[in-house]
């Protein structure tokens, strides 16, 4: 089993590189939905469509957060969904534009990534994702944590 977790982390780099390109190419596709309320909405009306949760924070301390989360973590792993926890918040608002078009600050507290309109994704770091969140469950980590490092 040490083997595997020392695998685990030794893909670190990579698994963030990977979550840094799914997020830039679904973006543009209009697949990302963010902020807790729009994600439990979107997940309610088309759980298949989901193909990827994140949950994102820096304070770990707002108690109301980790409830809205233990929902949304339970959700996602009854519907088969990938998730992962992500630090790093200021990293996540430049990589997805940090602001709605009005001006106002996204809730990236919580990201999904959807499946385009026109055909599920075919994406080599989506799959690298995917393999990730598989590999970990193996080993009892169901929600794994990924650091996106600083540009």
């Amino acid at each position: 089993m040490r083997v595997l977790i020392n695998f685990c982390f030794f893909r670190m780099d990579s698994v963030a590189t990977a979550l840094e390109e799914v997020l830039s190419s679904a973006l543009p596709q209009g697949c990302i939905t963010v902020g807790v309320y729009e994600a439990a909405k979107s997940l309610n009306v088309d759980p298949d469509n989901v193909v990827l949760c994140l949950l994102a924070t820096d304070d770990e301390e707002d108690v109301a957060l980790q409830i809205h989360f233990t929902l949304i973590q339970a959700f996602c792993c009854e519907n088969d969904i990938n998730i992962l926890r992500v630090s790093n918040m200021r990293r996540l608002a430049e990589i997805l534009g940090g602001v709605k078009p009005g001006g106002e600050p996204m809730d990236l507290h919580c990201v999904l990534v959807t499946n385009p309109q026109s055909s599920p994704w075919k994406d080599p770091a989506l799959s690298k994702l995917n393999r990730f969140c598989r590999d970990c469950r193996c080993l009892d980590q169901w929600v794994p944590v990924i650091n996106l490092p600083d540009r």
